[in-house]
């Protein structure tokens, strides 16, 4: 815990911050500008005296509850917020995007033209692709793309089609692995309880692996795609984190020593011509 600069965050946050800010009365006449001790307590819902130890450098350590109402009361915004939190020796909670996918991310996405790109949520629900991507991963329809991936592989069985049968089982445990990292540190949110306890009620496959408790988080992947027109295509997929981690850009590189360019390049090109024709 960082005594002094908690302490100096609060009186500095306390004193740039006016009643009105906050919703009081000007009141009184005010030897500072800023919001005093005991209103900044009164808002935080603590007492006056311990808020005055912590901007004094003394007291008990501050729990999470106690830093979120400071955080709080003091009008900080996220990064402030997650300041404040580390300041006291505590983790910050943690971020969500939800389904909000912001405009310069897609911006960035859509210049990789040349290889597939998809952009998901934490629980590989597609929220977007781009048109190499529709061609070599399916294209999703908004019912569809809002399916976890992990539900349609254990469900749909017409999914695993897009891949070799050998390779199953392996996907099979990475989909499970992942989805446990996820459910541990989302620890009890809703989507994510529903999703796993459905998997096991619906898939026995599901549960034996789910029992493994095994967990490893997807960074890096090396994939092999069955394409009616170019057969097999070997890629190499990076996952790459936006500040929230939760959601996931995902882009699909041809792995080295295989034809995959040669195949992701001719599948540009009916891509383009079946734009054209359909145009």
């Amino acid at each position: 815990m960082d005594r002094a600069g908690l302490a100096d965050f609060l009186r500095r946050r306390r004193d740039l911050l006016r009643p009105a800010d906050v919703g009081l009365p000007d009141g009184v006449r005010r030897r500072a500008p800023g919001l005093r001790r005991d209103e900044v307590a009164a808002l935080a819902g603590m007492s006056s005296d311990y808020y005055a130890r912590l901007e004094q450098c003394r007291g008990a350590n501050p729990s999470e509850p106690i830093v979120a109402a400071l955080a709080r009361a003091l009008r900080c915004d996220l990064d402030e917020r997650d300041h404040l939190f580390r300041m006291a020796g505590l983790a910050p909670p943690a971020r969500r995007a939800g389904r909000h996918v912001r405009p310069g991310l897609i911006s960035l996405a859509g210049r990789l033209t040349d290889v597939p790109v998809c952009i998901c949520t934490d629980l590989h629900e597609v929220l977007w692709q781009n048109a190499l991507a529709d061609i070599v991963l399916g294209r999703h329809d908004d019912h569809a793309g809002r399916v976890p991936i992990a539900w349609r592989w254990f469900t749909e069985p017409a999914v695993r089609g897009r891949f070799p049968e050998e390779d199953w089982p392996r996907h099979s445990r990475a989909h499970v692995n992942d989805l446990r990292a996820t459910y541990s540190r989302r620890a009890g949110e809703a989507d994510i309880v529903e999703l796993v306890h459905g998997l096991l009620k619906r898939s026995a496959e599901f549960r034996g692996l789910w029992e493994r408790h095994e967990v490893a988080v997807r960074r890096f992947d090396r994939k092999r795609f069955l394409h009616p027109e170019v057969g097999v295509l070997h890629l190499t997929c990076e996952v790459l984190l936006t500040p929230e981690e939760d959601l996931t850009m995902l882009a699909f590189f041809p792995t080295e020593g295989t034809d995959a360019q040669e195949k992701l390049d001719l599948l540009r090109v009916i891509g383009s011509q079946r734009f054209q024709t359909t145009a």
